[in-house]
């Protein structure tokens, strides 16, 4: 079977790690929307961090961008939400890893 374009996308953006934490940004559940253009082969990538004022944030919104890229070559765009993040919004499963749960 062959992936979406989507699925491909978030497969993708699982080498996006949160330096802080240690885990990716889709474990995480920072990655909040996809909205794939998939004729057009680009995206719009609505995240958020794990704290408003993340010092890591830059960094993590332009490695998205790049990985982002290499899967959608028509380019992405990202786009930071306004939610808070909390631990409920990780991945079944992953929050064992950091001792959460």
């Amino acid at each position: 079977m062959i992936a979406s374009k989507e699925e491909e996308l978030i497969e993708s953006l699982r080498s996006v790690i949160d330096p802080e934490i240690g885990m990716n940004i889709v474990e995480l559940g920072l990655v909040r929307n996809l909205d794939v253009d998939e004729p057009a082969d680009r995206a719009k990538i609505t995240m958020i961090l794990t704290t408003p004022f993340c010092p890591y944030g830059p960094q993590l919104i332009e490695q998205v961008r790049l990985v982002g890229n290499q899967v959608m070559l028509g380019g992405v765009q990202v786009e930071i939400g306004t939610e808070l993040w909390d631990p409920s919004m990780m991945e079944e499963g992953a929050g064992g890893d950091w001792g959460l749960f």
